[in-house]
């Protein structure tokens, strides 16, 4: 059951330039706006609503904070931010999906949550806030999608403070040897179809499982935050390593005595 590699399991990315990459990606998630939302549930079964919950957590964001939710698509976990940082707190998201921001927007307004939510359109490639700005970063289910990973990481770092966290929730790869190809099996020949139902979009349910194989393991992710500046880096697994959540810390400035 071991899983193959070949060239048409990955025809629509590994091939394909950055600029090329981001189209595919804005294509995608702009086209399945209005059942993104319930496919993720089914798929995971309910249990992103409590991933969500566990960055939140991880963050150490507190009331009075100001966060930042990258990639936030319809804005779920930046709800959840929010409601962690409370009236005195912001939470900007920040997507580059002008449908996913859309929705977002709406969620905002039917939770009473204008005044301490601001979403913009823009790139994870090209933050605009300056240095120093955020008491936590995160991104949910974002940087398999980018083009250019490791200067999203970068960026992320870059805007916020010294001591603050920068904190992942993406696609995982298990670690357990027969789990893992188990797993890989399954997701291929079930969860595609599923999300046909959701999507008449034929890239949205090929792109899903490509883009989760082709993503880097959370190990790999995790040396990568220590490669960008990060500390205390560290990974947690989900559900037997199929989600990860990765965090790490921007170091606070060194002063001489």
């Amino acid at each position: 059951m071991k899983n193959k590699e070949n060239t048409g399991d990955r025809c629509l990315i590994k091939n394909s330039s950055k600029e090329n990459k981001e189209k595919i990606v804005l294509d995608i998630f702009n086209s399945a706006v209005h059942k993104y939302d319930l496919m993720n549930t089914l798929m995971t079964m309910g249990l992103d609503r409590y991933w969500r919950k566990l960055v939140v957590n991880y963050s150490g964001i507190r009331s009075g904070d100001k966060g930042l939710d990258l990639c936030c698509g319809t804005g779920m976990l930046t709800i959840e931010l929010a409601h962690a940082v409370g009236s005195s707190g912001t939470i900007i998201g920040i997507d580059f999906a002008a449908n996913m921001l859309a929705l977002a927007r709406k969620r905002t307004h039917s939770n009473n949550l204008e005044q301490i939510i601001k979403l913009i359109n823009g790139n994870v490639l090209n933050i605009p806030f300056q240095e120093n700005t955020f008491d936590c970063a995160t991104v949910a289910w974002g940087l398999r999608n980018v083009s250019d990973l490791q200067l999203a990481v970068q960026e992320m770092r870059r805007v916020v403070k010294p001591g603050a966290k920068v904190i992942s929730l993406d696609m995982a790869h298990p670690e357990i040897p027969i789990f893992k190809d188990l797993y890989w099996y399954l997701f291929k020949i079930i969860i595609p179809p599923i999300a046909k139902i959701f999507s008449s979009y034929k890239k949205a349910y090929q792109y899903l499982y490509e883009s989760a194989r082709a993503f880097i393991t959370q190990k790999q992710l995790a040396e990568l935050f220590r490669s960008s500046g990060l500390i205390n880096v560290k990974y947690h697994n989900l559900c037997g390593g199929i989600v990860s959540i990765v965090e790490g810390t921007k170091s606070l400035p060194h002063f001489p005595y």
